[in-house]
């Protein structure tokens, strides 16, 4: 058994871990990363937010091809769905961004370690991979994400899977039933709509798209029933079976749904098996996620987790900021992260798009505010792009006027909501969004509108 000593061991290459351990070599650290998956750059990479992006961009211009050139002036026959292309460019995206993650790994002589990893002791990791082997370091990183959640009742076979499996069905299913209206049931629902299924989402809520503020949310549900896709609310799912090839889910006691496969899209869990925490004293609360301190810190001196582990918002850029500001906590004793500007985006079409608090938050914290709004049909940008269905709302303090939230709903809305989490980073206030530059045509330009019509100026409303 071989042995060796770092500063740093940080198990799961994900966007936590990989990031983690680039930044640490950067702040002179002896780093390591640990990763039991024979591809680097985790969920995210692999089986999330980059296959997902790639099938959603692939699948719309698909669907623009067939119904929206026309209005352009170009005619198109003979359309036809290349289905294995189309996944094969999504694995290709995949695999380029995979393999430059050992580039970045030898650039900052970051050891890779491909194996599981079990705590033996604090500062002692075992690595059971080709060889088994042992890893000592000052600091432990745990960035080992999480993996979709299941459902009583429902049992993992061919036609009723999770978000992995429908990134890679080998056909278009006539009848797509998506169990969850959260972000990835209603991304990969599109991706399959658009492709040519009837697709139906059952939700457990009265309303898609938990935590977002409540107005865009309704927007969003109106614009995916234009979609023609179909949606039950209120439905709370029983079992899931497969009976003669035909999916059947059951829900709310009496009723039935029946379809050729089934998406269970009802969130992630922490993945924490074979971590072997409690021979450290790591105690997970009742969710199964990993209790840390404001620095990352869990009760173990020396032991940190980040990201999905430790849950909050389940996203990649929260978990890759988290890492950074763990390993810079450990390098120079300095930071932090600020959740407050944390930005959420749903990439479909149109994108959904928040920052800060929901107007429903403001009001039930008696926080006094101001509200300004533009729909993208007035802005010339959203109409040369034949993108006009939605609206930006911005939400300042009424005495101070600091932005406390943005939300959006429309085309390009998960690249415009950076100007409002930069914006909200820096304290501004509408007026100093109305009073920066915004390039002509642009769809920028409705967050101006948006925050000048907080004082009620906007000037093509």
């Amino acid at each position: 058994m071989s042995e060796t000593t770092y500063d740093l061991v940080i198990i799961g290459a994900g966007p936590a871990g990989y990031v983690g351990a680039v930044r640490a070599a950067q702040l002179g650290l002896r780093v390591a990363c640990v990763e039991k998956e024979p591809e680097l750059g985790g969920t995210c990479l692999q089986v999330g937010c980059i296959p997902s992006k790639a099938l959603l961009d692939s699948s719309e211009r698909y669907h623009e091809t067939l119904h929206g050139l026309k209005a352009h002036g170009i005619a198109v026959s003979g359309v036809e769905l290349d289905l294995p292309a189309m996944m094969a460019r999504k694995s290709k995206i995949v695999a380029k961004l995979s393999q430059e993650i050992p580039v970045l790994f030898k650039k900052h002589g970051i050891e890779h370690s491909y194996g599981t990893a079990g705590l033996v002791e604090p500062g002692v990791v075992r690595v059971d991979g080709e060889q088994q082997s042992t890893i000592r370091s000052r600091h432990i990183l745990i960035a080992t994400g999480s993996v979709p959640a299941g459902l009583p009742g429902i049992e993992w076979q061919e036609r009723i899977g999770t978000s992995t499996e429908a990134l890679a069905f080998p056909e278009v299913p006539r009848r797509l039933i998506v169990i969850g209206g959260g972000a990835i049931g209603l991304e990969l629902g599109s991706v399959w709509r658009r492709l040519g299924a009837e697709v139906t989402v059952l939700e457990y809520l009265d309303h898609i798209l938990p935590g977002s503020d409540a107005e865009i949310a309704q927007l969003a549900l109106r614009a995916f029933k234009k979609q023609r896709i179909g949606f039950k609310l209120e439905a709370r799912v029983q079992s899931a079976v497969v009976e003669n090839d035909e999916c059947i889910v059951r829900y709310n006691d009496t009723e039935e749904l029946r379809g050729d496969r089934v998406l269970v899209a009802v969130g992630r869990r922490p993945l924490t098996d074979g971590l072997n925490l409690a021979a450290v004293g790591i105690d997970t609360d009742g969710r199964g996620f990993i209790p840390v301190d404001r620095q990352f810190q869990t009760k173990v001196p020396g032991i940190y987790a980040v990201g999905d582990v430790i849950g909050g918002a389940l996203l990649a850029h929260k978990a890759s900021q988290e890492a950074i500001a763990c390993v810079e906590q450990i390098a120079t004793g300095v930071g932090w992260v600020n959740y407050d500007t944390l930005p959420n985006v749903v990439y479909t079409a149109p994108e959904v798009a928040g920052v800060g608090q929901t107007e429903e938050q403001l009001v039930q914290n008696n926080v006094p505010f101001q509200k300004g709004q533009f729909v993208f049909r007035s802005n010339g940008r959203a109409r040369i792009l034949g993108q006009t269905e939605g609206v930006i709302k911005i939400l300042a303090h009424q005495q101070t006027d600091r932005v406390l939230g943005v939300h959006i709903i429309g085309p390009r809305a998960g690249d415009l909501i950076a100007e409002a989490s930069v914006a909200m980073e820096y304290g501004a206030s509408s007026e100093d969004i109305a009073r920066a530059w915004h390039a002509h045509p642009s769809l920028a330009e409705t967050i101006k509108e948006a925050a000048l019509d907080v004082d009620s100026r906007a000037l093509h409303a």
